[in-house]
């Protein structure tokens, strides 16, 4: 049965009209639009609404994805208390009177309250711990909202007594249809059929949404006002060139500190990792358009050349350098091509990560092993003393064999014969393997011909070089 919205005012004549977005949430889970993956035929979040059976939870999407609109029908579907509340602007202050208030209402009424925290992020942890003894007892049903990740954001005794629903952005079928409706509401059913506005209109405004709903009924509301203020009939369609002299420049979905920052330079390395030029470069224009600092995207397209290219290509570190350089000499915008342009050169050099997963086992062993001494051989003997205990003895001076190169052991005892870095066959790295084995085949016919007549002598003019 369809339900008064709950602690809705009435607005009496003369009073200030509510906003569109306001006036078009739906009443019911068959009028909301999207979010199918939760609220479809069959969905576990669609049934436990219907049946009045909803716990405590977080909804945690972008914004416009309905995480308000499906607070308030929860508490048209149990019967329970409606009670907004904002992280941003209110405190413990607040939700101690909700709790009283709450109290009451269940021992008078015997009616339960749905307290709604959005923004539920902005709590700090002690603030979060104030809702648990309230949520255990029953006394509240707390739904929280979020745009951030409530893995980082909720503490972990909140999140263990909630259940997290993550919402996704519309698609634009949804965000058309929620702006067809608008349409219908505000200038009556027939001339929406004849069509309100044009198929060009229409998708320009579904662009602007990037997939939330407030934003495209902030924009048809903004349109229809523009439309009627200046005098035009409205009987003729609405036009792309109306639309967009209306509609500010598009700000797209990006947080500096959140969720969208991460993920999208996340995509960009992904995509440099992957050699794919398209999608790095897309994910970084993404980044510039939202007013992303361009020299944190060059530093991190230097550590994609360290990690991802490595010595497969050691000219992709020089030109990630000098794109970062480059960029710190121009500025903005003419300095965002030469990080575009090391985008590109990263994405299309051959790859290894050996140089990267190399130092990572090092530093396991160098954790592993803290106090293992230096070997005495290649320790530096700059005292008298020091040489008497031996620090350089039998210290092969590579500059003295052929080829630079003699085997000798520079690793602790516990360590020797390990092999963290084994170079790939691509590009430079190719150069690489080949030059390690060549020492090794020669270092090996050096031993199999010094065996029957003792080691080298001591190279007592290098026993003190670093």
């Amino acid at each position: 049965m369809k339900r008064d919205r709950p602690n809705e005012p009435t607005l009496f004549a003369g009073s200030v009209r509510a906003p569109l977005a306001d006036r078009m949430r739906p009443d019911t889970l068959e009028e909301f639009v999207g979010q199918e993956h939760l609220l479809g035929s069959g969905k576990p979040l669609g049934e436990l609404i219907k049946r009045g059976e909803i716990s405590s939870v977080v909804f945690w999407g972008p914004p416009g994805s309905g995480k308000t609109t499906l607070a308030r029908l929860i508490a048209h579907y149990t019967d329970r208390h409606f009670e907004p509340f904002s992280a941003v602007t209110e405190g413990v202050a607040r939700v101690r009177e909700i709790i009283r208030e709450a109290e009451d209402r269940r021992g008078l009424e015997g009616r339960g309250t749905i307290l709604f925290c959005d923004e539920i992020h902005r709590f700090n942890r002690a603030q979060q711990d104030a809702f648990l003894p309230w949520v255990e007892r029953g006394t509240i049903t707390l739904i929280g909202a979020t745009t951030e990740n409530p893995s980082f954001e909720l503490t972990g005794a909140l999140l263990s007594r909630t259940r997290v629903f993550v919402l996704e952005p519309l698609g634009p079928e949804d965000v058309r249809q929620i702006a067809a409706r608008a349409l219908e509401r505000e200038l009556g059913d027939d001339h929406a059929t004849q069509g309100a506005m044009t198929d060009e209109a229409m998708a320009l405004l579904v662009r602007h949404a990037d997939g939330d709903a407030r934003r495209v009924l902030n924009a048809v509301e903004a349109t229809l006002e523009w439309v009627t203020a200046g005098g035009s009939s409205t009987e003729r369609p609405i036009t792309a060139d109306v639309v967009e002299a209306v509609l500010e420049r598009r700000v797209p979905r990006y947080d500096k500190s959140g969720d969208e920052h991460y993920n999208q330079i996340s995509a960009l390395h992904k995509a440099v990792r992957g050699s794919d030029p398209e999608g790095a470069l897309f994910w970084f224009a993404r980044m510039v358009e939202a007013g992303e600092d361009v020299l944190y995207i060059a530093r991190r397209v230097v550590r994609m050349a360290v990690e991802d290219i490595g010595l497969a290509d050691p000219r992709a570190l020089v030109v990630a350098n000098a794109a970062k350089d480059a960029y710190h000499f121009l500025g903005s915008p003419e300095g965002d091509l030469a990080v575009a342009e090391a985008i590109v050169y990263l994405a299309t050099a051959p790859k290894s990560n050996r140089v990267y997963a190399a130092y990572r086992r090092a530093l396991e062993a160098a954790r592993e092993h803290p106090a293992e001494p230096v070997p005495l051989h290649i320790r530096n003997a700059p005292t008298a003393l020091m040489k008497e205990l031996g620090y350089g003895d039998e210290y092969r001076y590579a500059h003295d064999y052929e080829g630079a190169y003699v085997p000798q052991v520079h690793l602790p005892q516990v360590l020797e014969g390990v092999r963290w870095y084994e170079p790939t066959d691509r590009g430079y790295e190719r150069e690489v393997a080949d030059r390690l084995a060549a020492w090794k085949r020669a270092g090996e016919a050096r031993e199999d011909a010094q065996a029957g007549r003792g080691s080298d002598p001591p190279h007592e003019s290098r026993a003190n070089s670093p």
